[in-house]
């Protein structure tokens, strides 16, 4: 669900910062793509790996076209400024003998806002059976290609924004040096920004290609949830923990209610947080390494049931090496939930919390309804019945 609310509003904020006049068309816009991809989805559409292969590669190539031309423009000496880089952040009244506290807080923020670029790579690993062979090694080929392309773009990005002095806060009225309504002023994206810093102005054809396809690509992006979730609740209502009408398939043979369900939840949240992608990521992010938590430390414990019937020396070397691995994981994973809950938790991620909480009380209930029905409805052997004492 976050998967969808977060991708589809951070490809309207790229949009809107292209074309400011939509920024009243917000939250339509971005419940629009929802009912856009639930319709797609309705009628079968299935992904296609070329089809969104293209967009992620034009995404990668124009990115790093964009740091390239960056990084040579500020080496042979021109330092061109963002639009923003004339204002100022008003600092907050009486934080002066909070200073020492306020960094260690703003670095933790940082870390575990940025910590969302480790999300996706799930999919590569979930992806596995569908690699070619040998499967292990092209999927952590994939990975380790994925992880090089991100920490490239990643520390591009920041240079850029370093250097031409970039300023994107979660409210406008927090600038200084803004003029007219802050309220009513719209922030182009960090990427917008530097677009349009180092590719020739808001005008020129690179940074409407670049919002393009950053905006293509984010959309495209949540459709991977209605493509996941679905399939997830149909097993959970087999299993009894959410209602059987999720298990049926439609006439296109898609899990049709698991879809509408998704849409649902997704396109309330958008219009909830006015489709606001600072106010819907820290709900993202508590949920995403919470999983990531879980997942490693069930790989902790199937390691652990592995060594308990293995003898051969060198299958429980490679067993007692990979269990070190995935308990680093959940220990690394774990620390960022900690620190995503305590930074974030005022924020909004108080409601992820409650919302894990009465989701895990609901299927609770919903399993427990589902057994009494079926004990209600079990048939009793008649010679057993017979055989009672009146």
């Amino acid at each position: 669900v976050m998967t969808v609310a977060v991708s589809v509003a951070s490809g309207v904020d790229n949009i809107i910062s292209a074309f400011g006049g939509l920024a009243g068309y917000r939250v339509a816009l971005a419940v629009g793509f929802v009912v856009l991809l639930t319709a797609m989805n309705l009628r079968g559409v299935r992904e296609s790996g070329r089809a969104f292969a293209a967009p992620t590669y034009l995404f990668i190539g124009g990115i790093l076209l964009m740091v390239v031309t960056g990084l040579v423009r500020v080496v042979f000496g021109d330092d061109p400024q963002a639009p923003t880089a004339a204002f100022g952040i008003h600092p907050a009244e009486g934080g002066d003998n909070l200073a020492g506290l306020g960094l260690l807080m703003l670095g933790l923020r940082a870390f575990a806002s940025g910590c969302t670029a480790l999300t996706g790579v799930e999919a590569i690993s979930n992806g596995v059976p569908a690699f070619r062979a040998p499967k292990s090694r092209n999927a952590a080929s994939t990975m380790s290609a994925m992880g090089i392309l991100a920490v490239v773009m990643f520390i591009g990005v920041t240079v850029l924004a370093m250097t031409s002095n970039v300023h994107y806060v979660d409210d406008a009225c927090q600038l200084s040096g803004l003029a007219g309504d802050c309220s009513t002023y719209t922030q182009q994206t960090v990427i917008a920004q530097l677009a349009s810093t180092f590719l020739g102005g808001d005008n020129s054809v690179l940074f409407y290609f670049i919002q393009a396809v950053t905006a293509l690509v984010l959309i495209l992006a949540a459709n991977t949830a209605f493509n996941g979730f679905p399939l997830l609740a149909s097993i959970l209502a087999q299993h009894r923990y959410l209602p059987r009408q999720m298990h049926t398939r439609g006439d296109r043979l898609a899990f049709s209610n698991g879809i509408i369900a998704l849409a649902v939840v997704a396109g309330g949240l958008l219009w909830f947080y006015k489709a606001d992608v600072t106010s819907l990521i820290h709900l993202y992010i508590l949920g995403v390494f919470t999983s990531f938590t879980l997942s490693q430390i069930g790989m902790v414990r199937h390691w652990n049931r592995a060594l308990a019937g293995e003898s051969d020396p060198a299958v429980r070397g490679a067993a007692q090496r990979s269990r070190v691995i995935n308990g680093l994981g959940a220990v690394t994973t774990a620390l960022v939930l900690v620190i995503v809950l305590i930074t974030k938790f005022t924020q909004g991620a108080w409601l992820a919390v409650l919302a894990a909480v009465a989701l895990w009380a609901m299927m609770r209930g919903i399993r427990r309804h589902y057994d009494a029905v079926s004990s209600e409805l079990a048939v009793e052997d008649p010679a057993e019945e017979s055989a009672k004492p009146t």
